[in-house]
């Protein structure tokens, strides 16, 4: 089923998941970004036909295409790209700074898929087209991440 979408009723469903995809990939500035994935989702929501799957598939696709143009503009400008995001004491924070500690001790990839996964709430198929990798590299490196994460905070 195709519906039509309301451009406020996707900010209030997707954006705080939005924003915290963003902030565990290490965006510079989660809530500017959020503001520009956001304005791009309103422009182009009443385009968009789908069901609310693919709909958040394609609001995550648009966040992390955002986030990807942020960390190459940034590399451009010689900005330094924050390897571990600083993590200031906030309610609105949606990790811990051990979760977030551990989830920087992945690889880029590794992350990328937990994140995708869990935070966005994206299926396995959805992460593999969204990442261009097929189904069983992405269930591997789910598999690896989980497992390096339940080591490290096992230590924790």
């Amino acid at each position: 089923m195709s519906e039509n979408w309301d451009a406020e009723w996707v900010f209030r469903q997707h954006a705080p998941r939005v924003r915290a995809y963003l902030s565990a990939a290490g965006a510079p500035d989660a809530d500017d970004l959020l503001g520009d994935v956001f304005v791009s989702i309103t422009r182009a929501v009443p385009k968009f036909r789908g069901t609310e799957d693919e709909l958040r598939s394609w609001v995550f696709a648009i966040a992390r295409n955002r986030l990807r143009d942020e960390f190459r503009q940034r590399s451009r400008r010689s900005l330094p790209v924050r390897r571990t995001p600083e993590i200031a004491p906030s309610s609105d924070e949606p990790f811990d700074d051990t979760l977030m500690t551990a989830l920087w001790s992945l690889t880029d990839e590794q992350r990328e898929v937990v994140v995708l996964r869990f935070v966005a709430d994206l299926s396995v198929e959805a992460v593999a087209r969204m990442t261009d990798r097929s189904e069983g590299a992405v269930k591997s490196l789910q598999h690896r991440a989980l497992a390096t994460l339940g080591r490290f905070l096992d230590d924790a």
